[in-house]
């Protein structure tokens, strides 16, 4: 099926028109019905109460994008069914904080209706042979179900910084559109660029400092396409794209969420408790601002997005990808190196100690030292994000 360039520009910009459009009203709509995200916990990166319910003019723009650019199938109707589930749950649960267990449920639910419309892997490459594939037979629906609902999870957890999951999302969107080119799947890409348009479309209310929250509406929201989308546009390519192609684009809310649950059960928690322990959280906590921690994992998904590139594409360009690939690890590696070096030469100031030996105090104050003189670093250490 041929698609024009004009079709897919005008996905994009109806689809984030519509979102910065929308954005405004729903964050009237959240203030009025009292879905407002209150710090109440040391998990939480804001110290003002910041409206919820962003999520909802992301739903908005994409599905009325689709509806016009997008000739639907059986599988587009069922994820979009799904998606519908996903978001009236999420309205829920940001007004009145829904339990773990019946989010599951209602999250398996609306995958169920996905895998029942088409959406489902039927079999994927052998990574242990080349050329070899592995039918799942009657495992295929409940594997189906389980990448959707880890998928919509995982970019749930990794919503903790302004601006994080869109970005995140946005970023992966955009692997999995050039993904699509690269094998040919033109419908694949369409709806991929219009959640790549609604994502930038609310970023400007998102980014540092937030305006508005996309909760649980949004990032489930998120997820839950991804998910599906990884499927249609990746999974049942099976002779084309590798087996771990997926993983790649989706690496960092799928890495993040596999070591939360890992740490949790190993420290005898329940991992379905929500702890400030992801990734995001531990950046905060080495010294780095909200700015900088979002722009370390916007990286980091960008060089996972090139790496998955690299991997599907057999023509010169595949350089190109490696190079940019390198160059965004270098770039990430030397941020935290230094931030660490910083830290630890703040660390050893604050202490007293230089080269190993505390410093002489002088026999007599310096001039002008009172009681409310301020250290050289003062500055630094009250800022917080």
């Amino acid at each position: 099926m041929e698609i024009s360039f004009l079709t897919y520009l005008g996905a994009v910009l109806t689809a984030a028109v519509l979102t910065f459009a929308a954005t405004p009203l729903v964050k009237k709509l959240a203030v009025k019905i009292g879905a407002i995200d209150i710090p109440k916990d040391n998990r939480r990166m804001h110290h003002v109460p910041i409206p919820l319910l962003g999520g909802l003019a992301i739903f908005i723009g994409f599905v009325v994008s689709i509806l016009i650019f997008v000739e639907t199938d059986t599988q587009v109707e069922g994820m979009l069914l799904g998606a519908v589930i996903i978001v009236a749950l999420g309205i829920v649960d940001d007004m009145d904080s829904v339990g773990a267990i019946p989010k599951l449920f209602v999250q398996i639910a609306a995958a169920s209706i996905a895998v029942l419309h088409g959406t489902v892997v039927e079999y994927i490459s052998n990574p242990f042979s080349s050329g070899s594939y592995i039918d799942l037979g009657v495992m295929s629906v409940p594997l189906t179900i389980l990448w959707i609902v880890a998928i919509t999870n995982a970019v749930n957890l990794i919503d903790g910084l302004d601006g994080l999951a869109a970005g995140v999302s946005a970023i992966s969107s955009v692997s999995l559109v050039v993904i699509a080119f690269i094998v040919s799947e033109p419908s694949v890409a369409l709806i991929m660029i219009a959640l790549v348009g609604t994502c930038l479309g609310f970023l400007p209310f998102n980014v540092y400092p937030a305006k508005i929250f996309m909760g649980d509406t949004g990032s489930t929201f998120l997820g839950f396409i991804l998910g599906c989308m990884s499927i249609q546009g990746l999974f049942k390519m099976y002779a084309v794209i590798s087996f771990a192609i997926p993983f790649i684009i989706i690496g960092l809310p799928i890495f993040d969420t596999g070591f939360a649950f890992l740490r949790r059960i190993f420290k005898g928690k329940n991992p379905l408790i929500a702890d400030r322990g992801h990734v995001h959280h531990k950046l905060i906590d080495m010294g780095f601002s909200q700015k900088q921690s979002v722009a370390l994992l916007y990286m980091v998904t960008c060089a996972l997005g090139l790496f998955a590139m690299l991997l599907t594409t057999k023509s010169p360009v595949r350089w190109i990808f490696a190079l940019a690939v390198l160059v965004l690890v270098f770039v990430v590696v030397s941020m935290i190196s230094k931030k660490h070096h910083d830290s630890a030469a703040n660390h050893c100031s604050a202490s007293g100690i230089q080269n190993g030996k505390s410093p002489e105090l002088p026999e007599e104050p310096a001039p002008g030292a009172g009681d409310n003189a301020l250290p050289a670093n003062d500055e630094q250490s009250r800022e917080t994000d």
